[in-house]
């Protein structure tokens, strides 16, 4: 049997199998393989929502939410919309006769202090209402109800929680300065987190996303600073020592960080504690040793290290300190990430003079596969909090672009218009 027909009857068994279960086994099953590049996305309407005290009138508020929850929805790489143009945007089309496979209801009333959403997944096959919810709160928090209710629907479509409420953080450089910056998904409501005039590197965040860390150069010294998100002008420097302070990896707890230092003239990997005191030196003088990231589990790290004579990644057992290289193809193989799901390391491999994103298994032989093929530059890529996605850094033109790819290839696109050039890309919960 060919390929191509056994996913389309892969793809169609599957999606059966959605219509057949019930309601509240939704949560606990996941219905698509997402990594296979043919498996057919789940088609979704989300018609106009619609004010309850004036339900026979469209307003703008209504389509643009409806708009805001299609895009969210789209953004997981596993849904394909409906174009509200198709059906008119009203709640009462034939959906069977569209090709829907869900659609999403909604309705909204104002209160004296926001705004309530009340929104219902239906299951058009079997027609009936899956999930609802109802949120309430001010206006300026449409967009994070809206994320919410994405997050739960996708959930409840594949049993792992959506990635729409989100964050993301790059640097951008406007005129001579580069400065952190952290973005939700669709890059409606950017924050800029540091105002140092100066160069600013390698932003990480630590463990749930409400601290952010960063490499400044403002003060002379590559120095390593923190920030708490939740108070933005709450930052402290936790390592100024002489030289290199760079790119620390955080463990998954958030207790301790691996961080090159230069201290003693060679970069290596030193462990610290969360208020920048040294526990442990990890590599010595094995050459350039950078880009640290740990395994999800917190047992292993990887990094890249030019001991052989050019960048390639290293996987460090923390357990006995044993270090094997991982990497043996292409002229250079720096930036690594560990998938936040399994054992699983992308990272970019410089290929015929131009960086293509990899990914390969932790361990001696592995094979790597491409992500990326097309002829720019693809550096410093992240994986998506559900390990779907990766996102990275583009030479686009003469600027740099934050892109976003499914890990099979699949979808890549830009992620936001802003001006500037944007690089380092990091990626929470």
């Amino acid at each position: 049997m060919h390929t191509k027909t056994f996913s389309r009857i892969r793809t169609t068994l599957l999606l059966a199998l959605i219509m057949a279960l019930p309601a509240n086994a939704l949560a606990q099953r996941v219905y698509l393989d997402i990594s296979a590049a043919e498996t057919r996305k789940i088609s979704f309407a989300v018609p106009h929502f619609v004010n309850s005290a004036l339900p026979g009138q469209i307003q703008k508020f209504g389509m643009d939410n409806a708009d805001l929850l299609a895009k969210a929805l789209k953004f997981h790489g596993i849904i394909s919309i409906i174009p509200s143009s198709d059906y008119g945007g009203r709640q009462d089309a034939d959906w069977r006769n569209f090709g829907a496979d869900y659609v999403v209801l909604g309705r909204y009333n104002s209160t004296s202090t926001g705004i309530n959403f009340e929104m219902r997944l239906m299951d058009v096959a079997g027609n009936v209402e899956l999930m609802g919810k109802t949120y309430s709160g001010t206006m300026d928090q449409v967009t994070k109800m809206i994320y919410s209710y994405c997050d739960e629907v996708i959930n409840a479509l594949t049993g792992t929680p959506g990635i729409a409420s989100t964050q993301i953080a790059f640097v951008s450089l406007e005129g001579n300065a580069k400065e952190v910056y952290i973005t939700d998904i669709l890059g409606l409501k950017r924050r800029q987190v540091t105002r140092h005039r100066n160069l600013v590197v390698s932003p990480r965040f630590v463990k749930n996303g409400t601290m952010l860390s960063y490499t400044s150069y403002h003060s002379g010294n590559p120095n390593l600073y923190i920030t708490d998100l939740r108070q933005s002008k709450t930052t402290k420097a936790i390592s100024r020592r002489k030289g290199m302070n760079f790119a620390p990896a955080w463990s998954p707890d958030g207790s301790r960080m691996i961080l090159t230092l230069s201290m003693n003239g060679n970069p290596d990997l030193y462990m610290l504690d969360s208020q920048g005191n040294i526990i442990e030196q990890l590599t010595k003088g094995a050459g350039i040793n950078v880009s640290p990231t740990w395994s999800p589990d917190g047992s292993r790290i990887v990094f890249v290290s030019d001991r052989t004579g050019k960048p390639n990644l290293y996987v460090m057992d923390l357990r006995n300190r044993r270090t094997q290289r991982i990497t043996f193809q292409g002229t250079e193989n720096a930036e690594p990430s560990w998938s936040p799901t399994e054992d699983l390391i992308a990272y970019s491999s410089l290929r015929n003079g131009v960086y293509q994103i990899y990914t390969v298994a932790p361990q001696e032989g592995a094979k790597p596969t491409p992500v990326t093929s097309d002829l720019s530059h693809h550096e410093s890529p992240q994986w998506s909090p559900d390990g779907n996605q990766i996102i990275f850094s583009k030479r686009d033109g003469k600027l740099n672009r934050i892109y976003a790819i499914m890990k099979n290839g699949s979808e890549q696109r830009a992620l936001f218009s802003f001006a500037g050039s944007h690089t380092y890309p990091q990626w929470t919960r």
